[in-house]
């Protein structure tokens, strides 16, 4: 069974159980919500987990596109990436524990799918605590298909419960673990014994806690099951590591071909490589991040810089990025068409952006050596030198550093950064760890807010104008598009005058969910460039404005406030942001 081949099981699988497929979202979050990725398979659909109604119903499933970075010193490992894929079915509403944890046996251990045995497979469940109680209605649904009670261990929040932060959804979850060992797998399940790996996530959205942590019983309750396709596929294949399959060897191949050098022998730097130069090229498709120095283009940037590095490391001299993305495209093209479709601006972005580094990484090297010499530590000043004029991502002198085990002054380097007014590496952290969207009644007006901004640009400045990307917390609204030069005062005022009119009116917001087509002549805006599934959701003020988008929205302008624009800013070629607030 090939990677094309499992994937196809398991959305027929559950097609065969009444769910519908729906397409991955974009990897850029499209409702504006405080994280630069989408980093778990359930994130594009929180608003429909949240009470929504889906247009396409109650049962879904899905191969997601996730990225995250928190993990990036783990990368070269045999079970972490940056980018990876989620296989996930939902209920919303709909079935619950029964079906959800019949479903998942079925799968996993029925001949016709994937014949896993059932002695390879063991399960956690949620052990309870004073708020809620322990899970023993999941543990009697394994039981009943014939899991050992030795093989089901209850373990307790920071393992098997599931939440969307301080306040919201959450419930018990149950996981199911696999056995790689080469050795028949032991009777008791001991789940510190790293052999055995977690394979599948069955989440049982339960309760809603309110400010207080009191929990309630949900009126709709939600199913949310999440299957890492990279790594259950390489425990399939009976593979070390994903690397070791058809989702990279091709990769890994022409890396070898191109250094000269075997695999075998540089595992962690072809990984590395193989790696970063697939996330780049999946973050490059979407045509929204080129590499810069902030947010979703730092990490595109030092995806792609450390790529070099490592590659240099392998005696690539020259560039390679090209030739190893046209392998990425040509081994994913048939899963993800929009790779074959952008291909020129993939291949190009990315030459550039090696072609810029390249021109400094022999000096940035050079000086690295010299300030490493120096003493046992390097300052704020130095590392922010290698940043500033030669390109080091900090994260990238860091490794550096801690390979000739000197220690970076990090809290001068971030000093140095505010004075340059660059991007706070502390910031950075924050934004990059990731997690599901506020959808706080704070976040939810500037999110609506976004939409009217946006009209207002196009009517003000330009019809041109689109949107290239949105944060937002429950502080302020950030909102970037596309123009070529500086607003200025007067523009932006007139701006902010719109906003406020339109603010004013008093005008009733509303949901509709049609066909794709209709939509966009209806005249309502894709963002993002996006692949959308064929029956979306539209929000429309008015006849001011109407969007696709998946909310979270108030119900009529007049509960945002006062729209107030706190600065206007290039933040790319051809890119603009603004930042912006509402104020009682």
């Amino acid at each position: 069974m090939n990677a094309k081949e499992f994937r196809a099981k398991y959305i027929d699988f559950f097609k065969s159980k009444g769910h519908v497929e729906i397409p991955s979202a974009s990897l850029i979050p499209e409702t504006g919500v405080s994280v630069l990725f989408n980093i778990a398979g359930m994130q594009p659909l929180m608003p429909y987990l949240l009470g929504l109604r889906h247009p396409f119903g109650k049962r879904l499933v899905n191969v997601q596109k996730c990225l995250r970075t928190v993990d990036f010193d783990l990368i070269g490992d045999n079970t972490h990436h940056t980018f990876f894929q989620m296989l996930g079915n939902w209920s919303l509403g709909d079935y619950f524990k029964e079906e959800s944890i019949t479903y998942s046996f079925e799968f996993l251990t029925d001949k016709k799918w994937l014949a896993i045995p059932i002695e390879r497979l063991a399960i956690t469940v949620y052990e309870g605590d004073k708020v809620a109680p322990r899970d023993e209605d999941s543990a009697k649904i394994w039981q009943k298909h014939g899991i050992s009670i030795e093989r089901i261990i209850f373990l307790g929040k920071d393992d098997n419960w599931w939440s969307t932060g301080e306040a919201g959804p959450c419930g018990p979850d149950t996981e199911i673990f696999y056995w790689t060992g080469k050795e028949s797998a032991p009777k008791k399940f001991d789940p510190k014994d790293n052999r055995w790996v977690e394979i599948w996530n069955n989440v049982f959205m339960t309760y809603n806690r309110d400010e207080t942590g009191r929990l309630e019983l949900l009126k709709n309750r939600n199913i949310d099951t999440g299957m890492g396709f990279e790594r259950t596929y390489a425990i399939l294949s009976q593979k070390e590591s994903a690397y070791e399959t058809d989702l990279f060897l091709p990769i890994i191949k022409r890396l070898e071909e191109m250094s000269g050098k075997k695999y075998s022998e540089n595992k962690r730097e072809m990984r590395i490589i193989a790696d970063h130069i697939r996330a780049s090229v999946f973050l490059l498709s979407e045509k929204n991040v080129i590499p810069s120095n902030t947010d979703r283009g730092y990490i595109l940037r030092r995806l792609i810089r450390r790529s070099i590095v490592y590659a240099k490391k392998l005696n690539i001299d020259k560039n390679f990025a090209e030739e190893i993305a046209k392998s990425v495209i040509l081994n994913y093209k048939e899963m993800y068409p929009e790779l074959n479709k952008n291909d020129k601006f993939i291949l190009t972005e990315l030459e550039k952006e090696e072609n810029k580094f390249r021109n400094t990484l022999e000096k940035g090297l050079k000086m690295f050596e010299k300030i490493s010499s120096y003493d046992i530590s390097m300052t704020g000043e130095d590392a922010f030198l290698l940043f500033q004029s030669y390109g080091f991502p900090i994260e990238m002198t860091q490794e550096l550093a801690r390979e000739k085990g000197i220690k970076v002054d990090i809290d001068g380097f971030n000093a140095e950064f505010k004075k340059h007014q660059a991007l706070s590496r502390v910031g950075a952290k924050q934004k990059f760890k990731g997690g599901l969207q506020d959808t706080s009644g704070k976040t939810t007006k500037l999110h609506t807010a976004t939409h009217l901004l946006n009209e207002a640009l196009r009517i003000i400045i330009s019809k041109d104008i689109k949107q290239k990307g949105s944060n937002i917390t429950s502080e302020r609204l950030r909102f970037d598009f596309n123009f070529d030069r500086k607003l200025s005062g007067e523009e932006i005022k007139k701006v902010e005058d719109e906003v406020n009119r339109v603010i004013s009116q008093k005008i009733d917001i509303k949901r509709e969910e049609l066909p794709l087509e209709k939509a966009l002549k209806s005249g309502a805006q894709a963002e993002f460039g996006a692949k959308y599934p064929e029956k979306v959701t539209v929000y429309s003020v008015g006849d001011y404005s109407k969007e696709i988008c998946v909310g979270p929205h108030v119900n009529n302008t007049k509960e945002l406030g006062k729209f107030k624009i706190q600065k206007e800013e290039a933040v790319a070629n051809g890119i603009r942001r603004i930042k912006a607030i509402l104020e009682n």
